[in-house]
């Protein structure tokens, strides 16, 4: 006779299976913020607002799914446009004069 499994048991599996994957999605958005920051600290603008784009989109994902709030995702996705337009800005300055 086949041992009867306990709702207990398949909650404890689907949540660990959801918590690896969403492991890797938070550590995949840290990855894409930190490439933003160290582009626009070397002052790689190409590369940086092509980085910029990519967590963009890595972070509207996660918050759609659920993995992170749409809060913070909207409140990350500033900061790092921020960080990015004075970058420009400055550029924008130094090519002015």
């Amino acid at each position: 006779m086949a041992k009867k499994q306990s709702s207990a048991e398949k909650r404890h599996r689907q949540s660990e299976e959801r918590r690896i994957r969403n492991k890797a999605v938070k550590t995949s958005l840290r990855t894409s913020a930190k490439k933003v920051v160290v582009l626009v600290h070397k002052k790689e603008t190409e590369n940086a607002a092509l980085a910029l784009k990519d967590m963009i989109k890595r972070m509207d994902t996660a918050a759609r799914k659920g993995v992170v709030k749409k809060n913070t995702a909207s409140r990350k996705k500033s900061r790092m446009q921020k960080l990015f337009n004075a970058l420009q800005a400055a550029e924008t300055a130094t090519a002015a004069q």
